[in-house]
């Protein structure tokens, strides 16, 4: 009888080695890329949409704390939105803990908060101001917005928003 001959040598030599090849991970590396180009943009507009929805949020909690604050104190509205803020056990007209100090910072979500005093009464209250909300850059949101001791919130896309400015 004759001896077979091992075909064992000849399978290894057959098979492939294990991993991957160039092209294999060229392919997935471009699919990635893809994916990415396409997520990124989505995700930036995303952000810049949830900071203006933020801007726009905190300029009606700044409005609302101004008019609790003319109906507690009597005295209008404040003079600076640091009199708003405050962690004191009595709020007081300038402690009255009505924003969180970030906000009152005039910092928050990527926009610059300015708060302006317009006009006096006889006794030298605030009787009207102006509240802007600007991006600190292009990419931390398009809107700007204004309101006033109306309430109204309202906004501008190319330059800072005024009184005259359709409202949201």
């Amino acid at each position: 009888m004759k001896r077979q001959k091992s075909t064992k040598g000849l399978q290894q030599a057959s098979r492939p080695l294990a991993g991957f090849s160039l092209i294999e991970l060229l392919v997935v590396v471009a699919v990635i890329l893809i994916i990415a180009s396409i997520a990124i943009p989505n995700y930036i507009q995303s952000k810049m949409r949830a900071n203006e929805a933020s801007a726009a949020q905190s300029m009606r909690n700044i409005a609302t704390a101004e008019l609790v604050y003319s109906t507690t104190y009597g005295i209008n509205f404040s003079a600076t939105m640091l009199q708003l803020s405050g962690t004191s056990i009595t709020p007081d007209p300038s402690n009255a803990g009505l924003i969180d100090e970030s906000l009152a910072g005039g910092l928050k979500s990527g926009y610059i908060f300015t708060y302006t005093p317009l006009t006096t009464d006889i006794y030298g209250h605030t009787a009207t101001y102006s509240l802007t909300a600007d991006p600190q850059s292009p990419s931390t949101g398009q809107r700007h917005f204004y309101t006033d001791q109306t309430c109204v919130i309202r906004s501008n896309v190319s330059v800072q928003a005024a009184p005259s400015d359709p409202p949201i």
